[in-house]
């Protein structure tokens, strides 16, 4: 498998994993309206990936402007199985780009970081309105 890419729509975000290259990448908003048959196939996708241990380093670009609580739960589901694959000695870095000024996002990404112990969490900030 060496990539999976799911446009943006209004409501989902714009899925861009390079698993060939490690490069990971969610972008714009999301609040699906059926939560598990977007991040479903998503799951799948990165379970197989990391399922392969000679797998090199990985880098999860999280460039959400919002999402809404069932995809924080299912954001957490993803970091989780970051967290396990960097626990066992697997580079990972998860950058979070925040908004300038957006307090809330900042404050989510915060949030998340604190159950990262193994996972290298990068804050970055982006210009409102614009990407980085």
């Amino acid at each position: 498998m060496d990539s999976l890419t799911i446009p943006a729509t209004g409501r989902t975000p714009g899925v861009s994993f390079d698993f060939a290259g490690g490069h990971l990448r969610m972008t714009g908003e999301s609040y699906p309206d059926v939560v598990a048959g977007f991040f479903g196939p998503v799951f799948d996708a990165l379970r197989g990936y990391l399922a392969h241990p000679d797998g090199g380093a990985i880098r999860f670009d999280m460039e959400l402007l919002y999402f809404n609580s069932s995809s924080a739960k299912a954001l957490m589901n993803i970091f989780q199985m970051l967290e396990t694959v960097a626990k066992a000695g697997r580079p990972v870095t998860l950058t979070w780009c925040v908004e300038e000024n957006d307090e809330s996002m900042r404050e989510l990404g915060e949030d998340f970081a604190e159950d990262l112990r193994h996972v290298v969490f990068r804050m970055r900030e982006i210009p409102s309105g614009g990407s980085p």
